[in-house]
């Protein structure tokens, strides 16, 4: 049961939380405004799709700097509570510092609550909406660049393989394209064509000067046709999904996409592995953050509160640069990626322990 203590600081803890957001939403939106305000004029976008876009942009973000608007949040109204000696009050009648932290605890439980469900199911469908506009509407040549269109590479089964060299979107048509065929380390055809292209009307792929080499025992039997109509088991959104299409899908169509690339062998699978470990690391960061914010603005300082503010900020971008640094790590080289994205949370709660112990002394 909730004591008028715990009742005080949580009202505290989730009201400025709310406040930090408000406040850092439109200054967010405005600073965004006058940087792409050319860009859109340029392009003529209606106004309900800027207003759609906006919308997502407040989503995105909010889920993107969660853990800074939180940490901020909470060394705010803790130094104020130290620098008012409300916090000597708490502790001088008795009330130990592990309890004087159970509201905190709670309110983290509640913001990362919040959190899980925001990145499973809000964010992905704003970061669809905010990446697209971004990619129609600001980038030059964004249309391009949505999809990795050259030299595509894909295992589509256990013992089947394609490549195209280029693939152009518009024209839902891929260039020196390349079907290979195995049974085990044994190939069994490899179909090649100078063009496939797509057919919605008959649902079939469209191949220009077909020609199938099927291999024998003795010797190979070869098909060539100037035009030919197959049917395969890939589509087009398989064969070049957009390069951020981990980030816009929930939680549940993100590990059927998963283990759908790892059986292709997708060479993006640690891009993919990054966005879906992340959805678990924000919230557990809440706790993390909380304890630090709490230890480090609990004691009152000769600088007052400007002191505890700096300190949090340092600590705060610390962790979205090593959070950054790790996810890029995880991305690009060999190192695991839930490794790479749980290490700011291992470190940092070493750091929070140590903290803490510190504050209650």
């Amino acid at each position: 049961m909730l004591t008028i203590l715990d009742k005080y600081i949580l009202k505290r803890y989730l009201a400025t939380f709310s406040v930090m957001l408000l406040l850092f939403i439109p200054i967010g939106i405005t600073v965004d405004v006058a940087e792409k305000i050319n860009k859109i004029l340029e392009n003529k976008v209606p106004l309900a799709k800027v207003l759609s876009y906006y919308v997502d942009f407040v989503i995105y973000f909010t889920n993107f700097l969660f853990p800074i608007f939180l940490f901020l949040s909470i060394i705010w109204f803790t130094a104020k509570l130290a620098n008012n000696t409300e916090i000597i009050a708490i502790l001088s009648s008795g009330i130990s510092f592990r309890r004087f932290l159970r509201p905190y605890i709670i309110g983290a439980t509640m913001v990362s609550l919040f959190a899980l469900l925001m990145g499973f199911f809000l964010a992905p469908k704003a970061s669809e909406g905010f990446k697209n506009f971004r990619y129609l509407y600001l980038i030059g040549n964004g249309k391009n660049e949505m999809r990795e269109t050259n030299d595509v590479y894909r295992q589509i089964s256990d013992n089947e393989y394609i490549y195209v060299s280029n693939f152009n979107q518009e024209a839902k048509t891929g260039y020196n394209f390349v079907f290979e065929k195995f049974d085990g380390e044994r190939l069994v055809y490899k179909i090649s064509a100078s063009s496939i292209q797509w057919n919605p009307t008959s649902k079939k792929y469209t191949l220009l000067n077909y020609n199938k080499r099927t291999i024998g025992d003795l010797d190979d039997k070869i098909e060539i046709e100037t035009s030919k109509n197959m049917k395969f088991n890939f589509d087009l959104e398989d064969l070049t999904p957009v390069v951020y299409i981990a980030e816009t899908l929930n939680w549940t169509d993100l590990n059927k996409f998963i283990d759908k690339e790892i059986k292709r062998g997708s060479a993006n699978i640690n891009v993919y592995l990054v966005v879906k470990y992340r959805k678990y690391s924000i919230p557990i960061s809440a706790f993390i953050l909380t304890i630090i914010a709490v230890a480090v603005s609990s004691m009152k300082r000769r600088g007052g509160m400007g002191i505890n503010l700096a300190i949090g900020i340092a600590i705060a971008f610390s962790y979205i640069f090593l959070d950054k640094i790790f996810s890029t790590l995880a991305e690009k080289s060999s190192i695991a990626p839930i490794i790479a994205v749980w290490i700011p949370n291992v470190v940092f709660g070493i750091l929070a322990f140590f903290l803490l112990r510190n504050a209650k002394r």
